[in-house]
């Protein structure tokens, strides 16, 4: 039996088996179009077939909606994209892999996926080690921001020269070169990521990065995102940097000496995962030490 429900911003009159709705009350959603042209990497997006089309404005239509996190990662973008971009160009990686930080992490610099990847980069353990960042108890630079996009640049850098596209090394990164180059063997005629058929995250994965990228460059309130530029995180710059090593480190200890406190010192090295590292080996780290008026806004 159907039943009369008044709901938050709208009514609804019942008549006999049929529900009318009488206010709507809905907020506005528009379907975003499909570019007429775009490009990732200096490679161009093949709008011209219907499925990439309809690939792109599916991405579009889940970032756009996907409010709250959208938001953060849009919030976060000036404070680790001035980080991302210049070591990308140092290393000869184009601008736009920024993006895939964007749908990897969300720009969160503490995500960790149910698979166990850390990081803005997502990188899983055993690709962190394998790229040479420093994971042992207390210390994971897959939360180093610097070392883990320098580490990503290499990666990246590997799998252009093993694809000759970007888009393959954005889908390898995603899927594993392995993966990429089987599925590439199996479909015969398949030579780029738009021919080709992957699973179902790795066939999102680029569209993923596009909706980000367009959002991004075209402006997000022209998407109905009212974000002034002070509403932005700022960059945190404020600092300078010190040696530190020991057999033992106390960072509560190591803060106070520095005149701060754990708390920001762990929010200008993440990398850094518990109060205390016992250190055998003898690691010395370049510490980023607060300035006086480092928390003022």
């Amino acid at each position: 039996m159907v039943g009369c429900m008044a709901a938050m911003m709208m009514t609804v009159a019942c008549k006999g088996q049929n529900n009318e709705v009488q206010n709507l009350g809905y907020a506005n959603v528009t379907i975003p179009q499909v570019p007429n042209s775009l490009t990732f990497a200096g490679e161009e997006v093949p709008f011209e077939y219907f499925d990439v089309a309809e690939s792109f404005q599916r991405e579009m239509l889940v970032t756009l909606y996907m409010h709250s996190k959208t938001s953060l990662t849009l919030l976060k973008s000036k404070r680790y994209f001035s980080i991302i971009e210049p070591i990308l160009e140092r290393n000869g990686v184009p601008a736009d892999f920024k993006y895939l930080c964007c749908i990897e992490s969300g720009l969160d610099e503490d995500a960790v996926s149910v698979a166990g990847a850390g990081g803005l980069w997502q990188f899983m353990p055993a690709t962190g080690k394998k790229c040479g960042l420093l994971q042992e108890k207390g210390i994971d630079e897959r939360f180093h921001i610097e070392k883990a996009t320098e580490a990503a640049c290499v990666m990246l850098k590997e799998l252009y020269e093993q694809f000759g596209s970007w888009t393959l090394a954005a889908a390898a990164y995603n899927l594993g070169p392995n993966g990429v180059n089987r599925r590439l063997d199996q479909q015969i005629v398949a030579t780029n990521y738009y021919d080709a058929y992957f699973p179902l995250e790795t066939r999102r994965y680029m569209f993923r990065i596009l909706s980000f990228k367009v959002l991004m460059e075209a402006g997000p309130e022209n998407f109905g995102y009212n974000i002034s530029e002070d509403d932005y995180y700022l960059p945190l710059a404020d600092y300078h940097e010190i040696e530190v090593t020991g057999s033992h480190i106390d960072w509560s200890v190591v803060a106070v000496e520095n005149n701060t406190n754990y708390r920001v010192l762990r929010l200008l090295n993440n990398w850094i995962r518990d109060y205390e590292f016992d250190n055998p080996k003898g690691y010395t780290f370049k510490v980023k030490i607060p300035n006086e008026n480092f928390r003022l806004r």
